[in-house]
């Protein structure tokens, strides 16, 4: 498949297009500045796609199968920016990918996405656009997948991890690299068992073959 790469030159993005690279698929990796075209086609991206989020992006699912959506706003910026990125760029991609006919639709989202009102004020405004960008999706006929990991770090891949529709408060690790992430996303793509379904992803014991083949 023709993979559209939503956020290829974040953090997560960049290993997902990598990762890609390695399977069978295509990257086609969406970037907002000429600049970044180069480096994604160094790591493995079969085509690169100049789009801004905040615009009209609909030219960037042009020969597209399936798209993941890992685009973010970031930590250094206010709510205004994760209201346009996290939440209305990502219902802008569902539109744009029903009107070009992709059905198939993976989603980066966040570990306690499901519930905002449960989390912190400090992140209750990231959950809010989170929880309702994965609703709009799931309001969606789009064949999605909404994966939901915990904290975020920068090590090396575990290749190991644990899943859940929703995990408990009392776990004291809910943190998995993004390395094991970006593998989750791709892996997902051609799995009918994770149709329809949103789950939350950390390090575990459990193989990500072995963990994908239980959901």
């Amino acid at each position: 498949m023709n993979v559209l790469v939503i956020g290829a030159n974040g953090k997560v993005g960049k290993k997902v297009v990598q990762k890609l690279a390695d399977s069978k698929h295509e990257a086609i990796a969406m970037v907002r500045k000429e600049e970044q075209m180069d480096k994604l086609k160094e790591i493995g991206a079969s085509n690169v796609v100049l789009a801004d989020l905040e615009k009209d992006f609909s030219h960037a699912f042009d020969g597209v199968d399936a798209v993941i959506f890992a685009a973010g706003s970031g930590g250094s910026t206010g709510a205004d920016k994760t209201l346009i990125v996290d939440l209305w760029g990502s219902i802008k991609a569902m539109d744009m990918a029903k009107e070009k006919g992709v059905k198939r639709f993976v989603q980066l989202s966040s570990i306690g996405a499901g519930n905002p009102d449960e989390q912190g004020d400090k992140i209750k405004h990231y959950m809010v656009a989170k929880g309702v960008a994965d609703r709009s999706l799931q309001a969606t006929e789009l064949d999605y997948t909404i994966v939901r990991p915990g904290s975020l770090t920068n090590d090396a891949p575990v290749g190991k991890i644990k899943t859940a529709d929703v995990f408990s408060s009392d776990i004291s690790d809910k943190s998995i690299t993004r390395a094991d992430v970006a593998h989750v996303l791709v892996d997902v793509l051609d799995r009918p068992n994770t149709s329809k379904k949103a789950f939350e992803v950390l390090q575990g014991d459990k193989s990500i073959e072995e963990a994908m083949n239980a959901l």
